[in-house]
């Protein structure tokens, strides 16, 4: 996928965002909230210490995407939503906040639900998360008259991908089947492809990747109720349930978000 696709795909999700978080922002502070996307990031507003919001898809879209205020805008909306003078930045803001935020997530998955099929979203605050290598879309947020605040939003590869997918998984299996040419499916029918497993992914500062040892632990993004996916050529295309096959791992399939055929280009 070019990065122009890409660069697009991002925007349309910084869009859906900025329209589903404006109004439950707007109830929280008890001001109009305006959130708009910007054409390209100004990173001379970095200032302070950031916070992260990690949003998790999950369902016809999965991966990752991170939201980046800084302390002291935290500190600010944190205050206007708990009803609170301005002060020092504290926990309370950015739970506050983040609450906020994860209002905002049944109207984004209403929104793209309706081009890519049924997604969830859940937010959680992660802290020392390193970016290097994402893709950056910039928003600002204006609480009345007063001043911009600058948001940044980082796009993970693999929500990335599936937000840049040619075609929306919304397709029905006869859609898809019907852009199949069944002589060129039987020619490749022998082909063996390779697919892996993936039980989770984490980020990790490259201090923490440089101090591996024997015996160290790291902790996935993944529950351990939560299914395993089914990877080809870095694209989820089954999910399921671990097993042991004759003393080897194995996986039980228990969904496919969509019908494989559309991962293959004839």
């Amino acid at each position: 996928m070019d990065n122009q696709a890409n660069k697009k795909a991002a925007r349309g999700f910084a869009e859906a965002l900025a329209k589903s978080l404006a109004e439950p922002l707007t109830q929280a502070v008890g001001s109009p909230c305006k959130i708009k996307v910007l054409d390209s990031p100004d990173l001379s507003t970095r200032q302070e210490r950031p916070v992260h919001y990690r949003i998790t898809a999950e369902g016809a879209l999965r991966g990752q995407c991170f939201v980046e205020l800084y302390e002291a805008q935290v500190a600010e909306l944190g205050a206007k939503i708990l009803g609170q003078k301005a002060g020092a930045f504290s926990d309370a803001h950015t739970e506050a906040v983040g609450k906020a935020v994860s209002s905002a997530m049944k109207g984004l998955a209403a929104m793209l639900s309706a081009e890519y099929g049924a997604v969830s979203f859940a937010v959680d605050q992660v802290a020392d998360m390193a970016f290097g290598g994402m893709l950056v879309e910039p928003l600002d947020i204006t609480v009345g008259d007063g001043p911009e605040i600058p948001v940044h939003l980082y796009f993970e590869g693999q929500f990335l991908a599936a937000l840049s997918a040619v075609g929306p998984t919304k397709r029905t299996a006869d859609t898809v089947k019907g852009a199949v040419d069944p002589l060129n499916l039987k020619l490749v029918m022998d082909v063996e492809l390779n697919v892996s497993l993936r039980f989770g992914q984490s980020q990790l500062p490259l201090r923490d990747v440089l101090e591996l040892t024997n015996g160290s632990v790291i902790e996935l993004d993944r529950q351990v109720d939560e299914p395993v996916e089914l990877l080809l050529d870095g694209k989820v295309i089954a999910l399921g349930e671990a097993v042991i096959v004759d003393g080897n791992y194995g996986l039980r399939v228990t969904e496919v978000p969509q019908p494989i055929a559309s991962h293959l280009n004839y």
